[in-house]
C-alpha cells in the first residue's frame, strides 16, 4: 500500500511539474499539421482522469477542430465541430490558467486566427451563413485579443522591378496587381474597395481578359501546374493550411530568385511578401499554377 501511494504521488508530481510526453505530442503534431491525430489524442486525454489538471487537451481539441472543419468533407460529417470548438475554447479562455495558456501559445493562435479569417471569406462567398456566423463569434470572443503581427521579415516594402523580358500579359498582370497595393482585406471582397485572396487574383486576371474560378482551391485545380524552378512573374502560388488550399497569391519574382508574391493578407491587405523568409508561408507552401504563356 505504501509503495502504491509513493508511485501515484510520483506520477502526479511528474505530470504537474514536469514535461509530459503525451501533452508535448499534442503541440508537436499540431505544428506538423496532423490535426486528426491531435483531435484523437486530445479526446483520449480528456477521457483520462490523470489529465484533469491540465487545460491543454481541451485547448488542442478546440483548435484542431477549427483546422479540421475547414475541410468541407470533414465538416459535413461533423456538423457540430465549430460549435464544439467555440464551447471548448471559450471555457479554456475563461479560466486564469487558460489566460496563461493563451499567452504561452500566442504564436500558434496567430496562425490559427489568420487561417480562420481567410476561411471566413470562403464561407461568406458560399453563403454558408451558419458556419460564417460561428467563425465570426470565435474571432470576436476567443481570438479578439490575438493580434496578427506584421509579417516581419516576410514583408517587402517595395515590389521587385518587373523584368523587361516579360511577355505583355505577364507584365500587365504585375502592373494591375501593384496598382492595388494598400487596398484593405475584406471578406469575400473582389473589388478595389477591398479584396480577399482569391478575389484579388480573380480581379487582376479579369483585367487582362482571363476569367478565374472564385475559390483558391478551384484556381489551382483549373490552372496548369508549374514546378517552382520554372515559375515566372504573374503565375499563381498556393498555400495549404493542412485542411486544403487556403490562400493564393501572384508571383512577382523570377525563377531562381527568392520567392516573392503580391497578395491580400488578412492583417494588412494588398502587400508584397517574401515567402522565402516567412515562417508562416513557408510552412504552408503547396504549389504553383499558371494561366499565362
Amino acid at each position: 500500500m505504501k509503495y502504491s501511494l509513493v508511485f501515484f504521488s510520483l506520477v502526479f508530481m511528474s505530470l504537474a511539474f514536469g514535461q509530459d510526453k503525451k501533452l508535448d505530442q499534442l503541440e508537436m503534431f499540431f505544428d506538423q499539421g496532423h490535426y486528426k491525430k491531435v483531435y484523437r489524442k486530445s479526446n483520449a486525454l480528456l477521457d483520462n482522469p490523470a489529465y484533469d489538471y491540465s487545460l491543454l487537451p481541451k485547448y488542442y481539441k478546440g483548435i484542431s477542430l477549427l483546422q479540421l472543419a475547414q475541410n468541407d468533407y470533414w465538416r459535413k460529417k461533423h456538423t457540430d465541430a465549430l460549435r464544439k470548438s467555440l464551447e471548448l475554447l471559450t471555457e479554456v479562455k475563461s479560466q486564469d490558467e487558460g489566460q496563461h495558456l493563451f499567452t504561452a501559445h500566442t504564436h500558434e493562435l496567430e496562425w490559427v486566427k489568420n487561417d480562420l479569417i481567410g476561411w471566413a471569406s470562403d464561407l461568406k462567398r458560399m453563403n454558408d451563413n451558419q458556419s460564417f456566423a460561428i467563425v465570426q463569434e470565435l474571432l470576436s470572443k476567443v481570438f479578439n485579443e490575438v493580434v496578427i503581427p506584421d509579417e516581419g521579415p516576410g514583408d517587402v516594402i517595395e515590389p521587385p522591378k518587373t523584368p523587361s523580358s516579360l511577355s505583355a500579359n505577364r507584365a500587365e498582370v504585375i502592373n494591375v496587381a501593384e496598382d492595388q497595393l494598400g487596398v484593405p482585406y475584406v471578406w469575400a471582397g473582389n473589388s478595389p474597395d477591398g479584396f480577399d485572396c482569391s478575389g484579388f487574383t480573380s480581379y487582376v486576371y479579369a483585367k487582362i481578359g482571363i476569367s478565374l474560378p472564385r475559390r483558391a482551391a478551384d484556381q489551382y485545380k483549373e490552372g496548369t501546374a508549374v514546378k517552382e524552378k520554372d515559375v515566372k512573374p504573374g503565375d499563381l502560388v498556393f498555400f495549404d493550411n493542412g485542411s486544403g488550399i487556403s490562400h493564393v497569391g501572384i508571383v512577382v519574382s523570377e525563377a531562381g530568385e527568392p520567392l516573392k508574391m503580391i497578395h491580400s493578407a488578412s492583417s494588412k491587405g494588398i502587400i508584397v511578401t517574401d515567402v522565402s523568409t516567412s515562417e508562416y508561408w513557408q510552412a504552408r507552401l503547396y504549389g504553383f499554377a499558371t494561366y499565362l504563356k
